[in-house]
């Protein structure tokens, strides 16, 4: 690992520790007032939406390099989708599970910390020819999980409410699902950007400055978010399940990049390296954000955050001696 790495991964460490004192301190208010919802609210609310409504408007689409996008989402969206079908199978024998379980546990395998630590790593490594390649990763990053995970969360939702009422059309539950995710804090601004990016209209400079201004805020309040949940939740129900989401973030999904892009894509060289790098990042905090917006496995994915974070020093390592014997890594 590069020291400029080590260093960025000791200020997300620092961050999150000190939203912990925050926590511990009650710096916030006590847990009964619940300031770590406030902030997940903020988040939800406020500032993700800024930052994903910014991107997408900002985005040039001819631009993307989309073989290797669909390469490295592709195999993450089928183990999303394999972890949710899975959980709501053990959820039926688990009824005191959250609805929102499934999806929650979904997002937390699927969604990288691609911005605090997989930019100084592609930087450090790749330069900066590597650089704008995650970049492209990054841009539609949060769009295409985030908004999957929506989905399925809000089907979920819809399909229990319609079960607890004696039961609906398939019709009423998809137009329930539809509207709930569209209507969103996350799709809606993503659908309107791209809608402004079609329209071909550019971000007035004191739009662009504002929404500039609170998407920064995203990721400091994330850290701290995670320091805060860890005091006032601790660790709920044991490490096993979230050392299992840690350990699936880290191995199996730069494992399925790794072989989608090789052996489905036919991608080598520069891109393939980026993207292996770019799967092989620790859990991102928009999956706390997104199990304190539907109150599901909070302290479970907080737990995995941090295992994740702190296991990436070795898995790090692990996956450039992988490159390394690939003859990936430049010389």
């Amino acid at each position: 690992m590069t020291a400029a790495v080590f260093f960025k991964l000791l200020a997300i460490l620092a961050t999150v520790a000190l939203g912990w004192l925050a926590g511990r301190l009650r710096w916030l208010g006590a847990p009964q007032a619940d300031p770590a919802r406030v902030l997940s609210a903020a988040a939800f609310y406020i500032f993700v939406p800024a930052l994903l409504f910014r991107t997408t408007a900002r985005l040039d689409l001819a631009a993307l390099p989309w073989r290797m996008l669909v390469a490295y989402f592709l195999p993450i969206l089928a183990l999303m989708l394999a972890v949710h079908a899975w959980q709501r199978r053990r959820r039926r024998h688990a009824p005191a599970l959250p609805v929102a379980a499934p999806a929650v546990r979904a997002i937390a395998v699927g969604f990288g910390n691609n911005v605090q630590m997989g930019i100084p790593m592609a930087t450090a490594v790749f330069g900066e020819a590597g650089l704008g390649l995650h970049l492209m990763v990054v841009s539609v990053h949060a769009l295409v999980l985030l908004s999957l995970s929506t989905t399925l969360v809000e089907l979920d939702l819809a399909h229990d409410k319609a079960r607890r009422e004696g039961g609906g059309s398939l019709v009423r539950t998809l137009a329930t699902t539809v509207r709930n995710t569209v209507i969103h804090p996350v799709v809606l601004p993503v659908l309107a950007g791209l809608a402004w990016n079609a329209a071909g209209l550019g971000l007035p400079a004191l739009a662009d400055e504002v929404l500039q201004l609170l998407g920064s805020a995203v990721v400091p309040l994330c850290l701290v978010l995670i320091g805060l949940s860890l005091a006032y939740y601790g660790v709920q129900g044991g490490l096993l399940a979230p050392a299992a989401i840690a350990a699936a973030k880290l191995l199996l999904v730069p494992a399925l990049v790794l072989a989608s892009a090789r052996f489905g894509f036919g991608l080598g060289g520069l891109p393939l390296a980026v993207m292996v790098m770019a799967a092989a990042v620790p859990v991102g905090a928009n999956a706390l954000i997104f199990a304190q917006r539907y109150a599901a496995q909070q302290a479970e994915a907080t737990a995995a955050i941090v295992l994740s974070t702190l296991g990436y020093m070795a898995s790090a390592a692990l996956w450039l001696g992988v490159l390394g014997r690939l003859g990936l890594l430049p010389q």
